[in-house]
Order: structure tokens, then sequence, then C-alpha cells
């Protein structure tokens, strides 16, 4: 007999096993090369929108932001802020108001303020600027006052002049401060506890003049009090013209100048009473108030605001290389500190102030 060769038989109970093989998608096949491509559509994107921006907003400058009113219109009115305290006024402040100057399609300007004051110098330039570009101009300004707007703040307010029903402040605003201080510290008693003596040697005793640390007889510190007290009286005066030119009830009221002008804080309930300020709304009713002024209906205005531009990395590099002194300051910093300044301020203590601009 041959022997028959038979195939093996499966296990009992094993089901066969079929394996398919699945056809490459295309998205498989690509999908590097794909991601790629979207990742590059979307860097596009942003560039594109970033020039786009850069075109109404020119890079390093006040970057324009829509703020309320029609989104399609092509005529403006323009926020200006001014907030904080101004130390010097060729800051950010200053660069919106430039902005402004540039862009024809403004027709009005709302003033925010929200300020308690500063320099004598920084309001007074702030001041002068905002008139010289109204006048340059001819826009209808209209302030709208912050939580705080006073001294130096209620100072460059007075730019909107003799136009009528334009200084509003919001309910809880609080407004006024009309003085002058030049801050001073005496702190040659602490000294001499230590036995640190002031050995200045200066061309004449009035260089030194505010120096916290020389000791001085009564006779000398009363002389070096009346002098000050000269550029307060004389820097007072100034505003008090400012505010005359600004409130024309008080060219004919000189008692009501006097009864608000001692540096008294007023509320906006206040501040009305004593014709400080016209009337008592937020930013919205100081908008419409513009648009009135320009003669447009607020239907057909864009009104739009300015943000400071994002601080590049080698601004932010550069500030980190600058040598710190004492307490992280540097040592210009606290030279600039100990100059004797007078101030439209409303605090006890305006000496040491960060010299932050706005």
């Amino acid at each position: 007999m041959s022997a028959t060769t038979s195939s093996p038989i499966p296990p009992m109970g094993v089901p066969p096993q079929v394996i398919i093989q699945q056809p490459t998608s295309a998205f498989g096949r690509y999908g590097k090369f794909s991601l790629f491509l979207l990742v590059l559509a979307v860097m596009s994107i942003i560039a594109l929108t970033s020039s786009y921006q850069s075109y109404f907003s020119p890079p390093g400058g006040p970057q324009e932001k829509y703020h309320s009113l029609s989104k399609k219109a092509t005529k403006k009115i323009a926020i200006i802020t001014v907030a904080g305290t101004i130390m010097e006024g060729n800051g950010f402040a200053k660069e919106q108001l430039d902005r402004v100057r540039e862009d024809k399609d403004v027709v009005a300007v709302v003033l925010r303020i929200d300020s308690p004051g500063g320099t004598v110098t920084g309001s007074d330039y702030l001041y002068h600027h905002i008139k010289e570009l109204f006048q340059e101009r001819k826009l209808p300004l209209v302030v709208s006052m912050g939580s705080i707007c006073a001294s130096g703040g209620y100072y460059i307010a007075m730019a909107v002049g003799e136009q009528e029903d334009s200084l509003f402040a919001e309910p809880t605003t609080w407004t006024g401060s009309i003085g002058v201080v030049i801050p001073h510290y005496d702190f040659s008693e602490m000294l001499a506890d230590y036995k640190v003596k002031d050995d200045s040697i200066s061309s004449h005793k009035y260089k030194l003049m505010g120096s916290p640390t020389r000791i001085l007889s009564e006779k000398e510190r009363a002389e070096e009090r009346k002098l000050f007290q000269e550029l307060v009286d004389l820097s007072f005066e100034g505003f008090k013209e400012i505010v005359r030119s600004g409130r024309p009830k008080f060219r004919a009221d000189e008692g009501a100048l006097d009864a608000v002008a001692t540096g008294q804080i007023f509320t906006a309930d206040q501040a009305v009473d004593k014709g400080l300020i016209d009337k008592i709304g937020f930013i919205e009713a100081a908008i419409e108030r513009a648009a009135e002024l320009a003669g447009h209906d607020p239907k057909q205005l864009r009104c739009v605001k300015y943000d400071e531009p994002p601080t590049s990395l080698s601004a932010l590099l550069g500030s980190r290389s600058q040598g710190a002194g004492v307490l992280g300051a540097n040592l210009s910093t606290w030279l600039n500190l100990t100059a004797p300044r007078a101030y439209y301020l409303c605090t006890w203590l305006p000496s040491i102030l960060s010299n932050s601009q706005p």
C-alpha cells in the first residue's frame, strides 16, 4: 500500500484568522506635509493681520482700538487718556495728541482724565499742547473725568476753554485740589543722633535751599521758607489764571474762585454746585456731547481710543541692563527726587513718587 499524505487538521474550536490590509489614506501618507502647510497658512494670516493693523496704527506708536458707536464709520471721535501721576508731559499722552493731529478723520476729542496731578511743568506742558492741537485743528474738546481729576489733572481739563457743557464728571469722581505744594522734610535732627553732619560746599547758601539734612537757625529757616513761599504763590497765581480761562464764572466772581482754590477735594455733586464742572455723567455722555459739538450724528461716527504699543524685547533687555542703585532705583532717579520741585498734586508725599509719564 502506498502512503497517503494528508493536510494537518486545525485544532477544533479555533476559528481561522483573516488579515485584511487597509489601504493607505491620503492624509496618512501626506499628514506631516499637510500639517506643515496648515501651520504656514496660520502664520501667514497672522502676519497679514499684523500688517493690516500696522497700516492704521504705525508700529511703535499709540495703537488705535475701537471703543464704541459705529464700527463702519470713517469719521472718528478720539479718546485721549491721561492717567496716573504727571511727572513729565512728553509721555504717552503727548503721543496720543500727535496721533490725533495727524489723523484727519478725527472730528472731535474726549479727553479722559484719571489723575491726581503732578509736577507744575509737566501739567503745564500737556495743557499747552492740548490747547495748541485744538486751536490748530479746530476740534471740539470734551473732558470726561474718571475716579480722580485733581490738581494738575484739573489744570489740563481747563483746556476746554469757554466751550459750554464740556466738563463731565462721573458720580463718584473727586476733583478740585486747586493749589501748589513744594514738599520738604527735615532729617537734620535724626542725622545728628547718628553723628552725621551735612558738610556740603556751595557757591551761596541759597544753592542748598531745601536740603533736608542742613541744620538751620530759626532765622535761616524762616528766610528759606519765605523764598519757597514766593515760588509757591507765583505758581498758584498761574494755576488760578488757567482756571479763569477755563471757567468764565470765576472771572466774574473772584470770591467764588478763592472759595474753591484752597487745595480741597470736592465730590462731583459739590463740584457742580461750585461751578468746577458742568455735568455729571459717564464717558458715554461725554462722547455724545462731543458728537453734538462736531455737528455729526453719533450713529455716523466711530469712537476710538489708543493703547500703548507692546514693549519690545530690546526695550525690556535695555531696562534690565541699566545700573541699579539703592533699593533698585538708578542714581539719576534718586538725584531727581531730591531736587526741590513744585507740584500741582493731590497727595501729601509727592517727592517719592515714581517718574512714570502719562
